[in-house]
């Protein structure tokens, strides 16, 4: 496997001599957010949050992400928080892109470097400390856990993609992986956060039309992604939002590879109480 790389913002303001007009995109669909878009006007602030800031890139809003908020967080030196979640039903995945991270679940330590990766089930008591003098970047996606009588929560558990396997798309010569962080076949869960990797030449060979909701920040390299009927060019550092049901294919045409994270709520009835309750 070559060395992962990670893109992370750095936040900035562009030049006045710069053009204003950039990629970003919001439609009924979908949504693309240039990494040119995450600057330091647009971050925010999080109670119980030392020395912290944030992108908020998806959160819960009618016509935009109805399942899951994802922020990319920036923790300077002797940052953290030791009360980091105030909704004791969220669930959690953070994922290391840059720095060092000291993750204390139920006062047991782990050491969070780039590619590290961890979930948190709702109710889990937890810190998280920077204790290094760089500053560290982690996508924090958390989703309100929907629990079903008769079936445990899943525990916590923290890894690297490092140590996680990617699997073939079946007829792809090993073009198309990806690297699933939790069983799939484990009903426990009910969102997925995963790690696709298409190489140069790559595609997703249909448009993909699913009940699933996603959110995609490109991690590594650049493509044209099909969103909706629109063929659009991403790159590392963007991230995309797509609707249930939104027509989806992707093409990775080099020179590098292509990677994202993608998150997913999968495993669940479709809540007919929303309308009929």
């Amino acid at each position: 496997m070559n060395q992962p790389r990670y893109y992370a913002p750095k936040g900035g303001l562009p030049a006045q001599t710069e053009l204003t007009t950039d990629r970003a995109v919001f439609t009924e669909a979908y949504a693309v957010l240039p990494r040119g878009t995450m600057r330091d006007i647009v971050t925010s602030l999080l109670p119980f949050w030392d020395n912290t800031r944030l992108w908020v890139i998806a959160r819960p809003l009618s016509g935009f992400a109805e399942t899951f908020s994802q922020y990319i967080v920036e923790v300077g030196p002797g940052g953290g928080s030791d009360k980091p979640e105030t909704e004791p039903g969220a669930e959690a995945v953070l994922f290391v892109v840059e720095g060092n991270l000291v993750l204390t679940i139920d006062g047991e330590k782990h050491e969070l470097a780039p590619g590290g990766y961890a979930f948190l089930p709702p109710a889990t008591v937890w810190t998280l400390r920077n204790t290094s003098d760089q500053a560290a970047t982690f996508h924090f996606i958390r989703k309100a856990y929907e629990p079903v009588e008769g079936i445990d929560a899943p525990e916590a558990f923290v890894t690297n993609e490092a140590e996680v396997e990617g699997f073939e798309m079946p007829g792809t010569e090993g073009r198309w992986k990806t690297q699933r962080f939790a069983d799939p076949l484990d009903v426990r869960h009910d969102m997925h956060v995963n790690i696709v990797t298409f190489e140069p030449g790559g595609v997703i060979p249909f448009p993909e039309t699913h009940v699933m909701e996603h959110g995609i920040y490109v991690l590594e390299g650049k493509a044209v992604y099909l969103l909706n009927k629109d063929w659009v060019e991403v790159q590392e550092g963007d991230f995309l939002w797509l609707r249930a049901f939104c027509p989806q294919a992707c093409y990775a045409g080099g020179p590098s590879r292509f990677r994202y994270l993608i998150y997913k709520d999968v495993n669940r009835h479709a809540k007919l109480s929303r309308r009929f309750g």
